[in-house]
């Protein structure tokens, strides 16, 4: 038989490996905060019910425990618990509560659930010591010393064990004590050499799976030693968890999309972890200490981004402000740029105007019925090449002046409260409502001019009224005052009510208006369609509006070869070439052969180095390409990888930034 040297696996009853004189066990810092709430206790109290009810022989199993030998010098007893520590912290609180339970009437039960949760050598401590932030947490509740105000603070120690306290009886405890001793583990013991880190995210573990974030932590400081793990820990994982609180997984991935250029899809619960084990394969502790100072200083700046009046400039605090009406999409861009700003390597107005166009882009996409998806990658790779690529990049892509006239013209305003509120230079904390001249649902008695209710209006003045109800040249900001009196009222009322007593430039010169419709409506969206085109410039760069191209380093990777694949695209763009492409399959031959004749040496170097696609010749069955009397394509594998090696092969060539892709129809929505 051959046997594994860095692994020790044994099956054994759980109470029994707890029990024992010799069990401690330490939660290492980089393991996440103990989080299983009440519905898996409850879960775990019904199994534990259910075979404490059946034939002594029977257990139940309750998954893998891994852990390792500690590493320090003062107690190498220590077991240092890698996967298993939310299943084991939640039995010692289950436990805690049957011991408080029957202390008092039952000590020699009492006595065996004792010997699980403290120290055979000093019963002040318990055998669980857990992470040191919330250690002293747990050891107040698992030995019921609660001190003064415990009983208010927020804790899933304190809450689960309340849970436990109230699901048992005090004639259930053996019962329950029976149904314990019945659940065994395996219990992994790692060697000095084995790979912690792998085989913890391999196990088949019967816990609640870790987040990207977590999973980063772990990887990171998984490795070291506990010295070092601390360092990590204290000078730069917490000040990135304080700096990003809840959004700290968006922090990552928005990291990673501004280092790599490329979109991180999240899958599941770790595509952005698998990007970042991508970025940084290897981590020596001298390694992470330079990358984590730069990540704790991009998380400071990611702070500013989340709250932008910690930002003491005014106008790039606004600015900031500003740019989170879209959302936090292009926080990659701007994340760099900010901290280049708190550097003093990028100067105040250079920020201004790139958040100037940012908000522009968005906007204007946004208005004609583009989407702002997958853009920051693109534009993260520009920033990169220069500020000048940038400005091209954005230019590229950032609708015309001409097709946002149309869209003002006819289509909802986006952003209503934002927009209007620019325009008007207001303060963005004061409270205004955005008011509909023409309302959104006019009642029968509702007049534009104070002489003709709507309920006279024809079919086709109240449809073309209510077409243009929620455009630009029908919208106006109110203060909250004045738009209750404006409430219900007819044009004229409230125009002489509310409108004229508005402090509020664009809204006051309603007053002088002496009735209100189609043709007045479209006056005013003349008047603020050129004001619009003043704050959200495109920028002065003379580029093509592309109308939606895909760079293909962004075009989207499909498994196998789903359903319309044959029409993905409408055409390619290639080097400023038009090319009537519709499908991956047809893109790829095309992208290789071009390549084979105006860049032959960077397909021979990609293919030697992916192992294919060119062969010398063809060694199996299947969709072969000739390239010439020695080299053939093989054209037999799926969409991703074909996607992939174009992708691959063009970036050899130093090319890729101009090959795009459009997407059909079908492609937008498969």
């Amino acid at each position: 038989m051959v046997t594994a040297t860095n692994i020790d696996a044994t099956a054994v009853n759980t109470v029994a490996w707890l029990s024992a004189d010799d069990t401690t066990i330490v939660v290492p810092v980089y393991q996440r905060q103990y989080r299983w709430d009440i519905g898996a206790c409850e879960k775990l109290l019904t199994d534990i019910r259910a075979v404490s009810q059946t034939e002594d022989r029977h257990t139940h199993f309750i998954g893998s425990i891994l852990s390792s030998k500690s590493t320090d010098d003062a107690d190498d007893s220590e077991l240092v618990l890698i996967d298993g520590q939310q299943r084991i912290t939640t039995l010692m609180l289950l436990i805690a509560a049957l011991h408080h339970t029957v202390e008092h009437s039952d000590p020699a039960l009492a006595a065996e659930l004792q010997r699980v949760l403290v120290r055979a050598a000093d019963p002040s401590r318990t055998k669980l010591r857990p992470h040191r932030a919330w250690a002293q947490v747990f050891e107040s509740v698992v030995l019921d010393r609660l001190g003064a105000g415990d009983e208010l603070r927020d804790s899933r120690f304190d809450d689960n064990y309340a849970f436990f306290r109230s699901q048992v009886r005090l004639e259930e405890v053996p019962r329950i004590w029976r149904g314990l001793q019945k659940l065994e583990h395996v219990a992994i013991t790692l060697g000095a050499d084995a790979n912690a880190q792998q085989i913890f995210e391999s196990l088949n573990s019967t816990g609640e799976p870790l987040r990207d974030h977590e999973l980063i932590h772990n990887y990171v400081l998984m490795g070291l030693t506990h010295l070092e793990q601390s360092e990590i820990e204290d000078s730069f994982w917490l000040p990135i968890e304080q700096n990003t609180g809840e959004q700290i997984a968006s922090f990552w991935r928005h990291y990673l999309v501004m280092t790599t250029g490329r979109e991180v899809t999240v899958v599941g619960q770790r595509g952005v972890y698998d990007a970042f084990q991508q970025q940084f394969p290897r981590l020596d502790v001298e390694t992470l200490r330079a990358h984590a100072a730069e990540w704790r200083s991009y998380s400071a700046a990611y702070r500013v981004l989340l709250e932008p009046g910690l930002e003491s400039d005014p106008e790039v605090s606004r600015q900031l402000g500003y740019l989170n009406t879209f959302g936090r999409g292009m926080y990659p861009l701007v994340m760099r740029a900010y901290l280049d700003y708190s550097r003093q390597t990028l100067d105040r107005a250079s920020l201004v105007e790139l958040l100037e166009n940012i908000q522009s882009l968005l906007l204007r996409r946004t208005l004609v019925g583009v989407s702002n998806d997958r853009l920051v990658a693109r534009l993260s790779r520009a920033r990169a090449d220069g500020p000048d690529a940038l400005v091209r990049a954005i230019s590229r892509i950032t609708p015309s002046d001409e097709r946002v006239r149309v869209a003002l013209k006819y289509a909802e305003l986006a952003h209503p409260a934002y927009v209007l509120g620019r325009l008007s230079e207001v303060d963005s904390t004061v409270d205004l409502d955005v008011e509909h001249i023409v309302p959104l649902a006019p009642g029968d008695s509702w007049s534009g001019d104070g002489e003709r209710e709507w309920v006279d209006y024809s079919d086709d003045e109240q449809n073309s009224h209510r077409a243009l109800a929620k455009t630009i040249g029908n919208l106006a900001l109110l203060e909250e005052h004045l738009a209750e009196r404006a409430a219900d009222k007819s044009f004229v009322e409230k125009r002489d009510r509310s409108y004229a007593k508005s402090s509020i430039a664009l809204t006051s010169e309603l007053a002088g208006t002496e009735a209100w419709g189609t043709r007045a409506i479209a006056a005013r969206t003349v008047r603020l369609t050129e004001k619009f085109l003043q704050v959200w410039k495109r920028p002065a760069v003379v580029m093509i509006d592309d109308d939606g191209l895909t760079p293909i380093l962004d075009a989207q990777k499909r498994r196998g070869w789903p359903q319309g694949w044959q029409r993905e695209f409408e055409y390619a763009e290639y080097r400023g070439e038009h090319w009537e492409v519709y499908d991956i399959k047809y893109l790829f031959n095309r992208i290789f052969k071009r390549l084979w004749a105006d860049s032959r040496v960077d397909v021979v170097a990609f293919s030697a180095r992916r192992g294919g696609p060119i062969y010398d010749a063809q060694s199996w069955n299947g969709h072969w390409d000739t390239l010439d009397d020695e080299h053939f394509l093989y054209m037999g594998w799926d969409s991703r990888y074909m996607l992939t090696a174009v992708q691959g092969v063009l970036e050899e060539a130093g090319i890729a930034a101009e090959v795009f892709v459009k997407y059909s129809y079908i492609g937008a929505v498969m």
